[in-house]
């Protein structure tokens, strides 16, 4: 078993600046050498070390077996005191390799010491090894010691900054991919916090980034654009509601006295951009900000709130579209004396089964706004026939019959995707699989996915809906009603699904029912 052991020679706590910072992890190093004098000698001309307010911890191993143990369990040694002779003439120098090879260790800084220095000669050892420094232990003073210590720390410290960089980086080069996607803005804006804390060396337990704006009557908006830390998982919420009392309290002062506050360890940056863009900054932090991390959390502050503020801009018209379209085919809906929740309620049916068949996530998104234009072609038919209490005559219903092509017409010219896949549903959902549909007989999987999908909701929901010439029909009617048309009026597989799914499209007709004055 390994004898590790960490010392409980940490430096005192006399020092202002460390008794100020005094929960920063200390550096942590570790002495491997088979002299326990040595280990003494080491801790104790280090006692009272520091560096950037941090003190050092030691651990003691006495072989080099030890030593890798210690190093592969153990994370962040940031320096490592290794003797070359131990268990036999070489066993520093196959520490080291091991150190490097087989743990991938390229960042803690490894002091090799000797005290035989003819052993292991000084020029080769440097050249083939990948090491830091080379010491005879007898040359190695209290004074040559800390300085030697300084330097290692110093440039263990810039690698793991610029290791902490490179991953911060990463994540906002993965995150960047997607950011136009809406739900992905948030990522965003979390990557690149994320990364500016790193490239200030801000330890921050949490970190916010809101922003604030009226609109054009004077609604206050507040939105939580990114978070950090302990609080990370609040980048997914959009209101700033749901972040803790305290926190939002500040931010709400912030924006009450329209500048920034500082009180102990928190810092609420307020900052307007123009008239339109106000930003507070939430942060929880370990030291006293300098004016240079304030300036550079600022530009953060600027630059993430107006790119969110513009691709919300982007997204509030496209989400306005998507909700112009239902409005639209409630329109048609109700102008053609159905229910405007009809077209609600096949809107979220197709999804739920183009999800069951295992479709595309931008085919699931695209039905869902594309199906309530499957009947826009009746805007071209007369109220005369649309009105017509009794049944229609054969003339009437061959007009009838011409809002499939008129509602295709309306919508083909468009390049967009919605449009272009309402035009195809509009186009296909009275089509038959066995060929007996119309307006082009289509038969199988001639007719597209879409339609097929539209084809049997469409029929669902009129069928467990309470019509003027019609009862609601009980769901197990309706299912009795599917099965007879499986591969007649519907494609089999679309039946079988619907059928699995029955529950849930009942469960739909529950939560979205007809108003009574709309039920004729």
């Amino acid at each position: 078993m390994a004898l590790f052991k960490k010392s409980a020679d940490m430096p005192k706590d006399n020092d202002a600046e460390f008794k100020s910072r005094v929960h920063l992890p200390p550096w942590k190093v570790v002495i491997i050498d088979d002299e326990p004098g040595i280990h003494e000698v080491t801790k104790f001309a280090l006692s009272q070390f520091n560096l950037d307010g941090r003190g050092l911890v030691f651990y003691s191993c006495f072989s080099g077996q030890e030593g890798f143990e210690l190093l592969r369990d153990e994370q962040d040694i940031a320096l490592a005191f290794v003797d070359v002779v131990m268990e036999n003439d070489h066993a520093g120098l196959d520490l080291i390799e091991r150190i490097r090879g087989e743990l991938n260790n390229h960042s803690t800084r490894i002091i090799l010491r000797t005290g035989q220095p003819g052993s292991a000669p000084e020029e080769r050892v440097i050249r083939d090894f990948d090491i830091n420094d080379y010491k005879a232990k007898t040359e190695l003073t209290a004074a040559k010691l800390k300085s030697c210590v300084y330097t290692s720390l110093r440039s263990y410290r810039d690698i793991k900054i610029i290791e902490q960089s490179q991953r911060g980086m990463e994540k906002v080069i993965s995150a960047s991919s997607s950011v136009l996607r809406s739900h992905t803005l948030h990522h965003f804006g979390s990557a690149v916090l994320e990364q500016t804390l790193q490239l200030l060396s801000l330890n921050s337990s949490a970190l916010y980034l809101t922003s604030y704006h009226e609109d054009l009557y004077h609604d206050t908006q507040m939105n939580l654009l990114a978070a950090t830390g302990e609080m990370v998982s609040y980048s997914e919420i959009d209101s700033v509601e749901a972040l803790p009392g305290d926190v939002k309290e500040y931010i709400i002062e912030a924006i009450a006295l329209k500048k920034s506050i500082v009180h102990d360890n928190i810092y609420v940056g307020f900052y307007e951009f123009g008239n339109d863009v106000t930003s507070i900054l939430y942060l929880e932090h370990n030291a006293t900000l300098t004016q240079l991390q304030v300036r550079i959390l600022e530009l953060f502050a600027a630059n993430v709130s107006l790119t969110f503020e513009n691709l919300s801009g982007k997204e509030n018209v496209q989400q306005t579209q998507k909700e112009l379209i239902l409005i639209i085919g409630d329109a048609i809906e109700q102008r053609s004396k159905e229910t405007g929740a009809h077209v609600r309620r096949v809107a979220l049916m197709s999804e739920i089964l183009a999800e069951y068949l295992d479709q595309s996530l931008d085919f699931i998104e695209t039905i869902r706004y594309a199906a309530p234009l499957h009947d826009v072609g009746k805007i071209g038919i007369p109220e005369s026939i649309l009105h017509k209490p009794g049944k229609l005559t054969d003339d009437e219903w061959q007009i009838m019959k011409t809002h499939a092509e008129k509602g295709y017409n309306l919508l083909a010219a468009s390049n967009r995707i919605i449009a272009k896949m309402g035009a195809r549903i509009a186009y296909t959902h009275h089509e038959r699989w066995d060929g007996q549909g119309y307006p082009r007989g289509l038969v199988g999987e001639d007719i597209p996915v879409e339609g097929r999908i539209m084809a049997i909701v469409d029929v669902i929901d009129a069928l467990l809906s309470k019509r003027s010439y019609k009862p609601a029909w009980p769901a197990e009617k309706v299912i009795e009603y599917l099965n007879e048309q499986s591969g007649k009026q519907f494609d089999p597989v679309m039946c079988d699904a619907s059928l699995a799914l029955m529950d849930r499209f009942i469960e739909i007709q529950r939560q979205m029912p007809d108003s009574a004055d709309e039920v004729h």
